[in-house]
């Protein structure tokens, strides 16, 4: 994606990308406390035109502004010791890495260079992150060295390649990102060492958004047809291909990822008007907003 429409567009769901049921089942009223439903979701809302990074209780409560800057701050991902939030901001003047502690405070900038950079996930166990730059031209997938600084180059498509939302496997052996690479956004697959690329979204579907499952063995992502003012939520079996559709709204649905424990999914969609979050039980389908009031709220993130 490029650099100024990475709010209008890829912060906001790659909307204009070819990348559950009719009439969505969203209950009032949250589940009882679980480990899901007791943890902090983080979440970009803008507000009055700005965008910053918030948290809430995933079960409901008063939402904590995490940064608070006039530039645009988006697509969070915690740690997984859920110390740090590491996002993206364009407060440098072009779009780079940073992190903030979980109580908030001055974000560390992670890397400084004149390229373009965003869309970042810390590895599961701390020590690298996985991101895209245009430091060499065409957008690519890179790992970072968080200790050392080196950096290693992992997927390279064609040179006009638009990519996102790379996540690791809870292993930390593969990630999982989108590319629109001779065939429209696809959802693929790359070992952290950089062997073994394969896609995994069907051909005449595409994808873009995935996540990791905490069993390693499932994807979720965003299907959504050319133009469609519909996406669905799917979940993908790395092991037989097999796929099953999670989220099914008369609307857009989107950022989708998995609690820690594996038994929910929390999500962005319009289907209200605004973009909204919520959560979804897995077992029954039934789902509950997290979000209210003004300001479109996107991109949830659980912390581990």
């Amino acid at each position: 994606m490029r650099p100024r429409r990475l709010l209008a567009a890829l912060a906001a769901g790659v909307l204009a990308s070819a990348c559950g049921r009719d009439g969505a089942s969203v209950s009032a009223r949250p589940p009882e406390a679980s480990g899901a439903a007791s943890r902090d979701l983080v979440y970009e809302r803008t507000v009055r035109g700005n965008q910053d990074l918030y948290v809430i209780p995933a079960g409901g409560g008063v939402e904590r502004r995490l940064t608070d800057h006039p530039a645009t701050d988006a697509l969070p991902r915690w740690s997984r010791d859920g110390q740090w939030v590491y996002f993206t901001s364009d407060r440098s003047g072009n779009w780079q890495i940073y992190r903030v502690r979980a109580q908030g405070g001055a974000p560390e900038r992670v890397r400084t260079n004149t390229h373009t950079e965003w869309q970042v996930e810390p590895s599961p166990d701390g020590k690298r992150i996985a991101f895209l730059s245009n430091e060499e031209g065409p957008e690519h997938l890179l790992v970072m060295d968080l200790a050392t600084g080196a950096e290693r180059v992992l997927v390279r498509h064609g040179r006009s390649t638009i990519m996102g939302n790379p996540g690791w496997s809870p292993d930390g052996s593969l990630i999982v990102f989108s590319s629109n690479w001779r065939i429209g956004h696809q959802i693929y697959v790359v070992g952290s060492d950089g062997a073994g690329e394969r896609r995994l979204s069907a051909f005449r579907k595409g994808g873009c958004e995935p996540r990791f499952h905490p069993d390693g063995h499932r994807v979720v992502y965003v299907s959504r047809g050319h133009l469609s003012e519909h996406s669905r939520l799917v979940e993908h079996d790395l092991q037989t291909d097999d796929e099953k559709v999670l989220v099914d709204w008369p609307a857009l649905n989107y950022n989708p990822v998995y609690s820690p424990e594996g038994t929910e999914i929390a999500f962005s969609s319009n289907i209200t008007g605004d973009w909204v979050i919520y959560r979804e039980r897995l077992s029954d389908g039934k789902s509950w907003r997290v979000t209210f009031g003004s300001g479109t709220a996107r991109s949830p993130d659980y912390r581990p």
